[in-house]
């Protein structure tokens, strides 16, 4: 492939689609306060239409990530990913790095596990297809 053709896949392809997972997560809920979660609590009564505008947008971007993943990865591939997080979790929680009496450490830690889920599944079918040599085509009845 020529250099700077929009078919190339890198490790920049992987951080950016891991960068924009971790955004849609953190932009929906973050424990600071300042996320579409807490400003739908604040705009409840009445409902702004802006607010819904962010909400229709943020639930459309939640729909691809989440689709294109279990898509890539399969359900089996997402159980097991999620499974290593959770093993490393515990891991530093034994080791004594995480305490789980920290809440809001813990949604940060969550929290980032979902947004690399979704980004390592938003490039899986890149990452597979690189280290296999196989290429996924998805099937498209007409």
């Amino acid at each position: 492939m020529a250099k700077g053709n929009s078919d190339e896949f890198d490790i920049g392809s992987v951080v950016m689609r891991v960068v924009f997972s971790l955004a849609i997560v953190f932009l929906t809920f973050n424990p600071t306060g300042h996320s579409y979660y807490h400003w739908l609590q604040q705009n409840l009564t009445p409902v702004q239409p802006v607010v819904v505008i962010a909400g229709i947008l943020l639930l459309g971007a939640w729909l691809f990530f989440i689709r294109s993943t279990f898509s890539s990865m399969g359900t089996l591939g997402v159980v097991l990913l999620l499974a290593l997080f959770a093993a490393i979790v515990w891991w530093m929680v034994a080791r004594g790095w995480l305490s789980t009496a920290d809440k809001s450490t813990m949604a940060w830690v969550v929290l980032t596990c979902l947004g690399l889920l979704l980004g390592i599944g938003m490039s899986w079918a890149h990452i597979r297809a690189r280290i296999s040599g196989q290429a996924s085509v998805d099937r498209v009845d007409q």
